[in-house]
């Protein structure tokens, strides 16, 4: 199984909107997934309660504000449930086969590095997670009018 790990943005207008999307659509991937957001930004530990999920807002930061990653993968590392970890930016919306990439790649090898892009999608407001065809919809949307980022934009890591 994978644990899934991030840092947000604050959770106000389009941004909040999105990143709750896209940390909900997690929790969904399967019971076992375990996501972890790292931050202390703002709605940050209001989010990760109302969806259940494990916050640690602890979040080393440069003189200028921004967050070391480095740090959130050594110590998702420490403290994931599962081996395999997944890193994303907390605006990227799995569906569910991103579990069956990551198990076809790692059958084919135990140390393994799986990279991906994203597809620009419209999204506005909170997408319909209670209805059972919630992820067929976007992957039609998606295909329909969403535009891949080019090959050097890579938006998650999963090892």
């Amino acid at each position: 199984m994978v644990t899934l790990f991030t840092t947000p943005k604050p959770f106000r207008g389009h941004s909040g909107i999105i990143q709750r999307n896209a940390l909900a659509s997690w929790t969904l991937l399967h019971p076992a997934v375990e996501v972890i957001l790292f931050g202390d930004d703002e709605g940050a530990s209001e989010v990760a309660r109302d969806l259940g999920i494990r916050h640690i807002p602890e979040a080393p930061r440069h003189p200028s504000g921004f967050k070391y990653l480095n740090a959130f993968f050594a110590r998702a590392q420490e403290v994931a449930r599962h081996s395999t970890l997944c890193y994303a930016n907390c605006d990227i919306i799995f569906l569910p086969d991103l579990l069956e990439a990551v198990a076809t790649v790692s059958s084919h090898a135990p140390r393994f590095l799986m990279m991906g892009r994203r597809w620009d999608v419209d999204i506005t407001e909170p997408l319909p997670l209670a209805q059972p065809d919630w992820a067929a919809q976007l992957r039609t949307k998606a295909l329909r009018d969403a535009k891949q980022r080019c090959g050097q934009c890579i938006f998650y890591f999963v090892s």
